[in-house]
């Protein structure tokens, strides 16, 4: 969601006349947009913009702006520990960006403006997309759940959701420019519909999106295993746009955390949406989230995370050592455990789930896959002639290109897969068939390579307006069509 609306302040920007600095220049503004989740982040702030002051201060007209979740949350300390800064914005009011910045120049001091609710929503901004095939589709903002470790209630405010309509538009508005790849967004994404009253709207937002030609790839992340109905399983499986691939959050194996992170789901439940999801898509990637260290964590707990990522058997997990995040009531719980605890348990989870995913990687060696070429790619792709792709299950593969015909980001490619890694595959077998795709001449007319022209579509029996012309008649009296 950050990347997103990093997306629109692009966008923003660019409409008011703005254009991206080049690498080896010195910008006139930069904008850091933020994050609030974990307490590295604070840290990585402040440290950057320490960093930017000397740079500033050789360049007087430079702009710095801040703004995001960190923004939302520390809103007046940011000027007060880096008074160089010119502007402060948040999560409700980021289209205020570009006023914002011409009046600290007018002015000649700080704006620091927060809202405390949603002035735009977010995909009515303008956007430079970063990629010319795949995007980012806001269903909802915010988020009505109030987990204990979470301030992102605080900061991003209560769900809001945007009608279907609206949704399918902006979708075949992007397929139209040459996107072959949605991901649907959502701080709870499966809850979409709560707001006016539809409880499965999601799952007939996946169905529709199934609908629309063009549409290759259809994600969505993150939802709530609170909100994981049959439904959207149903839709995931019957719909053949929607990817075999699904990110859901466990945060704790242990019934007891969870409760004491307020979760509204236990250990029971969430594997119990496992076992449905590959009863109807055997090959589906499930991905996670994992807190380890949550306050009140004992071994035992630790041993039931440890047994749920073994019964799920995920593709790959985020894991995080918790963070204190102070306004949040775990923040002041009893039993915060000790930081080298955390650091074992930790290091025993990545371990863990290491093995899994080199276990599931491997049972793919041998098997055809289709991708979706990247832009970007592997550290040594460039050394070993692979480009990357992602399958439709999100596993990343590099795969070796030959002599003929080199594909296009947007492109899609048949390759097998010849070696797998815990988090990536690979295959040097070279491709087996190679689709040009209107995603990858998206992407080849933004970044100035020649776009081969289409042969005109042969259209039949289009009828004609008005009288239709006589016809000569036909020799011999008759005939039959």
């Amino acid at each position: 969601m950050n990347v997103h609306d990093s997306e629109r302040l692009s966008g923003l920007l660019e409409d008011a006349g703005y254009a991206r600095a080049a690498e080896d220049t010195t910008a006139d503004i930069v904008v850091f947009n933020t994050c609030a989740v974990r307490e590295n982040a604070d840290n990585r702030l402040y440290g950057n913009l320490g960093h930017l002051r000397p740079v500033k201060d050789a360049n007087p007209g430079m702009q710095i702006a801040v703004g995001g979740c960190l923004a939302q949350k520390d809103r007046g300390e940011i000027t007060r520990r880096a008074p160089w800064v010119d502007v402060v914005f948040g999560t409700h009011n980021i289209g205020s960006l570009p006023t914002l910045l011409e009046r600290a120049r007018v002015q000649k001091e700080a704006q620091v403006e927060i809202a405390e609710s949603l002035e735009h929503f977010p995909s009515t901004l303008p956007s430079r997309r970063e990629s010319a095939y795949a995007a980012w589709v806001s269903v909802s903002v915010g988020c009505n759940n109030t987990c204990t470790f979470c301030i992102v209630p605080a900061l991003r405010g209560k769900e809001q959701d945007r009608r279907p309509g609206d949704v399918l538009a902006e979708v075949r508005a992007l397929v139209d420019e040459g996107v072959s790849e949605v991901t649907l967004l959502g701080q709870n994404v499966n809850a979409y519909g709560s707001g006016f009253g539809d409880r499965q709207a999601f799952s007939k937002l996946l169905r529709a999106c199934g609908g629309i030609e063009g549409l290759e790839r259809v994600r969505f992340t993150s939802p709530h295993p609170r909100d994981f109905t049959d439904d959207v399983i149903e839709a995931m499986a019957e719909t053949p746009n929607v990817m075999p691939q699904l990110h859901m959050p466990l945060q704790s194996g242990s019934s007891k955390v969870l409760k004491d992170m307020r979760r509204s789901y236990r250990q029971e439940r969430f594997l119990n949406i496992v076992e449905k999801v590959r009863a109807a898509m055997p090959h589906a990637a499930i991905t996670t989230d994992i807190i380890v260290g949550f306050p009140g964590e004992t071994e035992e707990d630790f041993q039931e995370t440890l047994h749920v990522v073994r019964e799920a058997r995920f593709a790959m997990a985020f894991t995080f050592q918790y963070s204190k995040r102070p306004g949040t009531p775990a923040a002041t719980m009893d039993g915060q455990v000790p930081p080298d605890v955390v650091k074992d348990r930790y290091q025993r989870l990545v371990d863990l789930q290491d093995r899994i995913s080199w276990e599931e990687n491997q049972k793919l060696v041998g098997r055809e896959v289709e991708l979706l070429v990247s832009e970007g790619g592997g550290k040594k792709d460039g050394e070993h002639r692979r480009l990357s792709g992602r399958a439709p299950d999100n596993r990343l593969v590099h795969f070796a290109v030959g002599d003929g015909e080199e594909p296009r980001p947007g492109d899609t490619v048949t390759v097998e897969v010849t070696y797998a890694a815990p988090h990536h595959l690979v295959s040097d077998s070279g491709v087996r068939s190679l689709r040009r795709t209107r995603a990858g001449e998206a992407w080849a007319a933004r970044n100035g390579r020649p776009v081969p022209e289409r042969k005109p579509e042969v259209l039949l029996g289009m009828p004609a307006i008005g009288v239709p012309a006589e016809q000569p008649a036909a020799a011999g009296g008759c005939c039959e069509t």
